[in-house]
């Protein structure tokens, strides 16, 4: 019985470890994302404002 007890301690302790790096490397995921998505915003406007603008069209005639 004491092995089980030692043997499902163990385990609790490897599930607490897995689940605090899972959290670490989701918090780093989502910091990623978030970098992404603020550079895909600034191209975005970028674009957006290349639109918008006035076109100079050469005269080739």
């Amino acid at each position: 019985m004491e092995k089980l007890e030692a043997t499902v301690v163990q385990q609790q302790k490897d599930f607490q470890a897995i689940t605090a790096e899972q959290q670490q490397e989701i918090k780093a995921l989502t910091a990623s994302l978030k970098e992404q998505a603020s550079q895909i915003q600034k191209v975005s406007a970028q674009l957006e404002a290349r639109k918008s603008s006035p076109q100079i069209v050469p005269n080739n005639q």
